[in-house]
């Protein structure tokens, strides 16, 4: 069994500010018990049980996805990485691929734990312990179809095993590589957009911080969808707000001692490290445009808004998509009409650059 912990904000004081974005969504409200008690079962498994049912879920398609063979592509690519291991990446095309196409790198969520897929380089949800390819299978294969572009999914290292900065720097890499490798993808060195969800918005917030600090040119958007953004044991509590750690702490899906699990599994050792905790780093300018979606009933929720708060003092071009009423990862649950909305914003968002 999975042993979880809640998180202590001592004596800081929860500000009001997004606080009406924690009323249930009256659609998903009639599906909240059953999900909680499936989700609850997951943690009652043994660890090793707990990571391999999370691997084995289906992917949640929208009943009009594309179809693989019929509308898209894929292929996996083993790549080296720094130390040189290699690591596999999931390629997605459009049948008649253009020339020169927007590479989407997208890292999948999963809290860090598991693994990801996507050139929208793609990273999943799930508190970098968890996830997979088909994490974000929805999205990877609507931008691709929707938008023309090659969407890379690195599988990047994943804690408990390999901890902070295993998946920063797996993933920076398979970034390298795509652009060195831009003619065999397909894609346009110069025209890549960043995205992922959760954990994998972390880490595409970060190498979007990583590529401007170290001079890689071409990055033009990034796609961060319920994003975690900083520890919040070095949250910025004077200058931002963070309510929904206490708000929605017993959240639906994940809540705050889930996520402090996987903060644990991915950084035992808490550090104020910009590259574990991207809200750390106060001044952003000369990032690419953004654009960040946030669940309302979702711990993440005021790091989300934290970080979008930065980007506009900034000067980045941000676009901020909120979901009132809805849990982390609520986009998994194809029946709701705004996770085909969410993929939508990401489809619309690309369109734009």
């Amino acid at each position: 069994m999975v042993q979880l912990k809640s998180f202590d904000n001592g004596n800081v004081q929860p500000k009001p500010r997004y606080g009406h974005l924690s009323a249930t969504n009256p659609g998903f409200a009639p599906m909240r018990d059953v999900v909680d008690k499936d989700i609850a079962q997951l943690w009652e498994l043994p660890h090793d049980e707990f990571l391999q049912a999370w691997a084995d879920r289906p992917p949640a398609l929208l009943d009009d996805s594309p179809v693989i063979g019929k509308d898209i592509t894929t292929e996996l690519l083993q790549i080296p990485v720094r130390d040189g291991t290699l690591i596999e990446i999931c390629v997605y095309k459009p049948i008649s691929p253009e020339l020169n196409a927007i590479l989407n790198f997208n890292t999948h969520g999963g809290g860090w734990y598991l693994k990801t897929q996507v050139l929208q380089m793609v990273l999943t949800c799930a508190g970098f312990v968890v996830g997979t390819h088909s994490s974000e299978e929805a999205q990877n294969r609507m931008i691709a179809y929707t938008n023309k572009t090659v969407v890379v999914s690195p599988a990047y290292r994943m804690a408990p095993k390999y901890k902070f900065p295993y998946a920063i720097n797996d993933s920076f890499d398979a970034l390298l590589w795509c652009k060195k490798n831009a003619s065999k993808l397909g894609v346009n060195p110069e025209r890549i957009v960043l995205s992922g969800g959760s954990a994998g918005a972390n880490i595409a917030a970060v190498l979007a911080q990583t590529a401007l600090r170290e001079h890689v040119s071409g990055i033009i958007g990034q796609v961060l969808n319920i994003p975690v953004t900083c520890h919040p044991t070095f949250f910025p509590h004077d200058e931002f707000e963070l309510n929904s750690y206490r708000q929605n702490a017993s959240g639906s899906i994940v809540d705050q001692p889930m996520m402090m699990w996987f903060w644990d599994q991915y950084l035992p050792q808490p550090e104020p490290d910009w590259r574990a905790s991207p809200l750390l780093v106060e001044d952003l300018r000369g990032l690419p445009p953004a654009l960040v979606q946030i669940a309302g009933a979702d711990p993440l929720r005021d790091e989300g808004f934290a970080y979008a708060d930065r980007l506009v003092r900034a000067g980045v071009r941000t676009t901020v998509k909120v979901y009132p009423g809805l849990p982390h990862g609520f986009y998994f649950f194809m029946q709701l009409k705004e996770a085909r909305e969410y993929l939508e914003e990401v489809s619309k968002f690309i369109k734009s650059l």
